[in-house]
């Protein structure tokens, strides 16, 4: 089992940065693909990155494109997710995932809001 604990949100204005991190429990850490996702008031839970086991292939949704970079340190069980430029539209509480075939574990999610 992963367990697996959001921190680094918060409160930023439109164009700044922050870098979420997510802790993660678990002897098997470095065989899970991660990701992140994120939920926005009346809205459903949607993709934004992900990278897999050894870090070496990355996937970005188009909206985050060129604004986000999703990284791992397999060695001290981290993801990171850095987000420069960021918008209104980015507000959300973001949530870290780790997936290995079917199974797949969530954390307890970390706010961001961007205002303008």
């Amino acid at each position: 089992q992963v367990q697996l604990g959001e921190s680094g949100g918060g409160s930023v204005q439109a164009g700044g940065s922050l870098r979420l991190s997510c802790a993660a429990s678990g002897r098997t850490f470095n065989s899970y693909t991660m990701g992140w996702f994120r939920q926005a008031p009346g809205k459903e839970r949607e993709f934004v990155a992900q990278i897999t086991w050894s870090g070496g292939v990355t996937y970005y949704a188009d909206s985050v494109k060129d604004r986000f970079t999703i990284s791992r340190d397999n060695a001290k069980n981290m993801v990171y997710l850095q987000m420069n430029s960021l918008k209104p539209e980015d507000t959300a509480v973001y949530y870290c995932a780790a997936a290995y075939g079917t199974t797949k574990y969530w954390g307890q999610g970390t706010q961001v809001t961007v205002s303008s």
